[in-house]
């Protein structure tokens, strides 16, 4: 989430959102005398931990040696359906955690493998033609003192066009974040002099199957306002990412859930500032693989 290098060694990411990245995809439906949800109810628990060989939040490097692990937890809540102009009300809580074994974990100043500890909270609104909107708070911290606490505040609008594109869908999304309650170098993914506004702009178009799916998410991110900031210049390009993500489907939906292992490699070409973050280095290739559950 924040980099260790010296512009923040006093002080990531998506979400995030929550959350950047390589994600949990939703499990394919299998065959139809698959056996029924065994929870059909208004809350969903879904789970993951990934294994990576790099964390990058947002472009910036998160460590520089050793591997890294994810394991995440989330509840869903449907509050509300409907036939009208708002088709749904989703809440959700959650948390995101980053282990590392390298120089910014076991391996490092504080000898503690705990790197980073997330809770977001999410309300989204679900409209007619797959269009979404979604508001989320999120507080970054580290168990290690690896960083300092940033608190965020992003928005989302995305549409699902599967229903109008077909198997051609690519998914678009906008993602705004605002830090706030921030300091010089504390509570910035920058470690800079003022609190940053970030912009993503992404898609993901993909392939579901029956027994596999394939997604390859594109996305680009900006700073809208002092979020990529370096020598006192704010560099509005952070990064571009293009990757590809497959996830299997364990067993189908049984008693326990439904289970997948995904995995995934991803691309990341850097801006200015990101790149002096990843010690001078352009780009950076990030590969990942985990095993994920919904119930």
């Amino acid at each position: 989430m924040l980099s260790m290098f010296s512009v923040r060694k006093n002080a990531r990411s998506l979400a995030a959102a929550a959350c950047t990245t390589l994600i949990l995809a939703s499990t394919p439906a299998w065959a139809q005398d698959a056996p029924a949800d065994p929870n059909p109810g208004a809350l969903t628990v879904t789970g993951s931990i990934d294994f990576l060989n790099q964390y990058m939040f947002r472009g910036i490097r998160q460590n520089s040696t050793g591997f890294v692990t994810w394991p995440a937890v989330d509840l869903g809540i449907a509050a509300y359906s409907g036939d009208g102009g708002l088709k749904s009300v989703g809440i959700n809580f959650g948390t995101w955690n980053s282990l590392h074994s390298g120089d910014t974990g076991s391996d490092g100043p504080s000898g503690k493998l705990w790197y980073e500890s997330d809770f977001y909270a999410t309300v989204g609104f679900g409209f007619g033609g797959g269009t979404s909107f979604s508001t989320t708070y999120t507080a970054y911290t580290s168990p290690n003192s690896g960083f300092t606490t940033v608190k965020e505040i992003s928005f989302k609008l995305g549409v699902d066009d599967s229903a109008f594109l077909g198997k051609a869908a690519v998914k678009p999304y906008l993602i705004i974040a605002q830090e706030f309650g921030t300091d010089i170098a504390t509570g910035q993914a920058d470690g800079g002099d003022n609190a940053g506004t970030y912009m993503e702009i992404g898609f993901a178009p993909g392939y579901a199957g029956s027994r596999a799916s394939l997604a390859i998410p594109v996305k680009v991110g900006f700073s809208l306002s002092d979020y990529y900031e370096l020598a006192g210049e704010d560099n509005k390009f952070g990064f571009f990412s293009i990757g590809a993500l497959a996830t299997v489907p364990l067993g189908g939906t049984t008693s326990f859930g439904s289970w997948n292992v995904h995995g995934g490699v991803e691309y990341q070409a850097l801006g200015t500032t990101t790149e002096f973050f990843n010690g001078g280095d352009s780009s950076q290739v990030i590969g990942s693989f985990g095993i994920g559950f919904s119930y």
